[in-house]
């Protein structure tokens, strides 16, 4: 069992980005799912505004103002994505234990008195594992492609269908916020750290937007990074499609030297240059892609450029 006070202080932290008509059944929901904590808990709530464009920021400020001493939004520069989001709300968060959701809906705060649970037992990470998905079928496929190829190809242990909706411990929040990278998979690096770890099944809600707020090119960026960041696989396949194009031009070598010196037949030059070139070429630039991943990646690091800028933060310590 864990040592704690008899009334902890629990910090949850959601990204928002564009999502003014929903911010405050969001903001309902999760006060009343700390409020039901037993034994009870002191709430914070810090909400990081991801660079919203359609008014998010007022309703934002409204609500710290309705909640003061709860409530802290903490307003971006710009958007800089949802890792980075959850990052700055991280760097901000006071608690003994942390929680990290999504502000769509889409995760279930029913769940925080689970978390809490596994918590005072010792874990220091409670992760949701997705149970069900409100998705199409093809887009639940490709989730659960992606994650046990990675699960496979990854250097550590990564669980599949673990979500970003997770409890930590002060301890591990603390080694998170440490990690100076700017390339971020949160997932990826909240397995990375280690400590007692669970994984808790929680059914995925339907999404209260119509759209995602990564989008397909935020989805296909944070996959890279999860891939790139914990594998080692791409270049490792590489080697191997080299030492395969090696082979197969010795097998051609000696084709070429039969069809000649045994056979009597003579081999169309550009057939058989045609169909080399294309195919070394094809690994070559494939090949050099994939370093260049790699290569983009310690481009960003060695800039040293921060993972989020604040504009302002907006907390009010008393009712006004």
């Amino acid at each position: 069992m864990r040592e704690h006070a008899a009334e902890p202080r629990v910090s949850v932290v959601a990204p928002v980005y564009n999502e003014r008509d929903t911010v405050d059944p969001f903001v309902t929901e999760v006060l009343g799912a700390l409020d039901a904590l037993r034994p009870a808990a002191t709430p914070e709530i810090i909400l990081v505004n991801d660079g919203s464009t359609d008014g998010s920021a007022k309703a934002l400020d409204a609500c710290a103002q309705a909640h003061p001493g709860v409530v802290t939004i903490i307003h971006l520069a710009r958007n800089f994505g949802m890792e980075a989001a959850l990052s700055a709300g991280l760097e901000h968060a006071t608690g003994d234990a942390v929680i990290l959701l999504d502000s769509d809906g889409q995760d279930d705060p029913a769940a925080f008195q689970s978390f809490l649970e596994h918590w005072r037992q010792g874990y220091d990470v409670v992760y949701a594992v997705r149970s069900s998905r409100r998705e199409s079928a093809f887009r639940r496929s490709l989730f659960w492609l992606f994650y046990r190829l990675l699960g496979w190809i990854a250097n550590i242990d990564l669980p599949a269908d673990a979500s970003n909706y997770a409890l930590m411990d002060r301890a591990v929040a603390d080694a998170l916020r440490a990690l100076p990278e700017r390339n971020r998979f949160l997932r990826g690096l909240r397995a990375w750290v280690g400590f007692r770890q669970i994984g808790v099944p929680v059914a995925r809600r339907a999404r209260q937007a119509s759209t995602t707020r990564l989008g397909l090119r935020g989805q296909w960026k944070l996959a890279m990074n999860a891939i790139f960041a914990f594998s080692y696989v791409p270049l490792f396949v590489f080697r191997i499609a080299g030492a395969l194009t090696l082979s197969l031009s010795a097998l051609l070598i000696v084709w070429a030297l039969y069809e000649k010196l045994v056979v009597g037949l003579a081999i169309r030059a550009w057939a058989s240059q045609l169909i080399t070139t294309s195919f070394i070429g094809g690994i070559n630039l494939l090949g050099i892609g994939t370093i260049g991943e790699y290569v983009a990646r310690i481009h960003d690091e060695a800039k040293g450029r921060p993972n989020y800028v604040i504009h302002r933060v907006t907390h009010h310590d008393t009712a006004p």
